[in-house]
């Protein structure tokens, strides 16, 4: 089920829907209940970003060990 989900950054509102497995990941790192400015923003995006080089590189190794049997 979609909610909208409404972020204050540097004093703007911005609003966005999301599904509730993303609106969990989204607010990991990024507080929609207070005001955010954009080096929050950005970390949050470095944070989530760095998640999912990670995710991706473990994946790359389990087909690599795979494609090997």
């Amino acid at each position: 089920m979609n909610k909208e989900l409404t972020f204050h950054i540097n004093n703007m509102a911005y609003t966005i829907n999301v599904n509730e497995s993303l609106e969990k990941e989204i607010t990991k790192y990024f507080d929609p209940k207070k005001g955010n400015d954009t080096r929050d923003l950005l970390a949050a995006y470095i944070q989530i970003s760095q998640e999912y080089s990670i995710f991706k590189r473990d994946i790359e190794e389990i087909s690599d060990k795979l494609t090997q049997i």
